[in-house]
């Protein structure tokens, strides 16, 4: 099952997709020619989602059998770029950062149309950062949730890290550990852990009330670094499981999926938790790079929040609008919550007035 989760992920991450495939077989006669008067949807979602999503995608087919859903899975920044970016059709826009929504969509312009990617979004999920490990990683038996930094910080462990520039789960583990500096009043945790890491540094900036982290725009680790870095976190599962590295910064969703073992961080580094949000927005990171031509990315810290929207240039939208429906259905919340990914109460609309009236009906608009 691993070994098939790994092939498919490479696929996804070489842009190949790991959506249902329904091609016609010889002899299939009438069979063969329904399944090509099928409405493909294309839905990007964040990595983290693989699992999960996985098991809508065949309830919601299931209920929905002329639509067949072609998904793939990517680090939530190249997910909302193969949308503004490289200018893909793409019907169901879903990230692991709501944030980056209204960030990068809104301000982008489709160049046909010249409207915003997106004048709306929903957010329907959270999530808390952790650390994954396995028996064999190193001082396995000795970390826990008030030596992490410490333990991690180590030039003999080998320390996993999604690429800030591409993926959120990568810039909240750098949040993680300027947020452990302010609540310990111990400001000489970054240093020992990214420090002469990387060939361009990662600095850190820290305010009287804000402190920033800027990640620049050729991020590579140095040859004797004991930090790895992939463009999706999910891409680091594989690399723990054979033993390559150490520990890795995961949500606490996946770690609970591939069955690792799994090191809780306290609620006020993890970036999940309500009533520590004013503590969150303490910190902030910035990408100083020309990715995006006419945008600068800064992400302010805040409780995890997972968003979904339709860009403007879907071609299905009445399809798109029926997939997220079925998301936040029970029925939805319940295959969700069966992988370990927890569902927020109520799902909170930016742009409320601009949502299809069956996404509408199921959620409030944003104060």
């Amino acid at each position: 099952m691993r070994k098939t989760f790994a092939i498919l992920l490479v696929l996804s991450l070489l842009g190949l997709g790991l959506g249902s495939c329904n091609s016609p077989q010889v002899g299939a006669g009438n069979e063969a020619a329904s399944s090509t008067e099928k409405t493909p949807l294309s839905v990007f979602a964040a990595g983290s989602l693989i699992i999960p999503f996985g098991n809508i995608e065949k309830a919601f087919e299931a209920k929905y059998p002329n639509i067949d859903v072609q998904a793939e899975y990517h680090g939530s920044i190249q997910v909302i770029r193969h949308a503004t970016e490289l200018h893909e059709p793409i019907d169901v826009v879903v990230t692991a950062d709501a944030a980056l929504i209204p960030m990068l969509m809104y301000a982008s312009k489709v160049p046909e149309t010249g409207e915003p990617y997106a004048d709306w979004h929903i957010r329907f999920a959270s999530n808390h950062l952790a650390l994954a490990y396995n028996a064999e990683s190193k001082y396995a038996d000795e970390i826990n949730a008030q030596n992490w930094t410490e333990i991690i910080s180590r030039p003999d462990v080998k320390i996993g890290l999604a690429d800030p520039r591409f993926d959120a789960s990568g810039y909240r583990a750098l949040m993680a550990f300027a947020l452990s500096e302010i609540s310990n009043k111990n400001y000489g945790l970054f240093g020992p852990m990214f420090d002469k890491q990387f060939s361009f540094p990662v600095t850190i900036f820290r305010g009287d009330e804000l402190t920033t982290i800027t990640v620049p725009e050729i991020l590579e680790t140095k040859s004797d670094s004991h930090i790895v870095i992939r463009g999706a976190s999910v891409q680091l599962i594989a690399l723990l499981e054979s033993g390559d590295l150490d520990y890795a910064f995961e949500y606490e969703s996946v770690i609970q999926q591939h069955g690792l073992k799994m090191l809780s961080l306290p609620a006020e580094v993890n970036l999940g938790e309500q009533e520590y949000e004013e503590l969150y927005k303490q910190v902030q990171v910035n990408l100083d790079f020309q990715r995006f031509a006419s945008l600068a990315p800064q992400f302010r810290g805040e409780r995890i929040g997972y968003g979904v929207t339709v860009p403007a240039s879907a071609l299905h939208t009445e399809e798109a609008a029926q997939f997220i429906a079925f998301l936040l259905s029970d029925e939805g919340r319940s295959l969700m919550e069966a992988d370990h990914h927890p569902m927020f109460e109520t799902f909170i609309a930016d742009g409320y007035e601009n949502l299809p009236s069956i996404l509408q009906a199921l959620t409030v608009p944003l104060e």
